[in-house]
C-alpha cells in the first residue's frame, strides 16, 4: 500500500477535526473533535511507522509504542474533560462555550434587552450612594 492513501485519510480526518473545534459550540462536540483529530495523527503515525520499517529493515515500531501512549493520554483526557463538562453544565445549566466564557468574564447575558449588563451595575451603584 502506498503511503499517500493513510496520509490523506489522516488529513481529512485532522481537518474535519480542527473545523469541529473551530466551528462547535457545544464543549462536548469540542471534545469530540480534539478525539478526532488525536486519531488522526495516531493513524499517521502508524502508517509512517509502517513505511519506515519497510525501508529501514528494523523491527523498532516506535510509532507504534508512541500511538499507544497518545491513546492512553487521550483517554485520560476525554474522562477529565467530560468531568469538567458536566461539573460546568450542572452549575451554570448550559455547555454552550461563547455563555460559558462570557460567565467567566464578568459580563452577564441576561439584561433586560438580552445584552451584557456591564453598565447596570455601575448605574445601581451610583443612584445607590445618590
Amino acid at each position: 500500500m502506498h503511503l499517500a492513501y493513510p496520509a490523506v485519510l489522516s488529513a481529512l480526518l485532522f481537518c474535519t477535526g480542527l473545523y469541529g473545534v473551530l466551528a462547535r459550540r457545544n464543549a462536548i462536540l469540542v471534545l469530540m473533535s480534539v478525539e478526532l483529530m488525536l486519531n488522526a495523527v495516531n493513524l499517521n503515525l502508524v502508517a509512517f511507522d509502517v513505511w519506515l520499517s519497510r525501508t529501514a529493515q528494523e523491527t523498532l515500531h516506535s510509532g507504534q509504542a508512541l500511538t499507544l501512549f497518545t491513546i492512553a493520554i487521550a483517554a485520560a483526557e476525554i474522562g477529565i474533560g467530560l468531568a469538567i463538562v458536566l461539573a460546568v453544565h450542572r452549575n451554570r445549566g448550559t455547555s454552550d462555550i461563547d455563555k460559558l466564557r462570557d460567565t467567566a468574564e464578568g459580563r452577564e447575558t441576561d439584561g433586560p434587552h438580552g445584552e451584557a449588563g456591564a453598565a447596570e451595575p455601575d448605574a445601581e451603584k451610583a443612584e445607590a450612594t445618590a
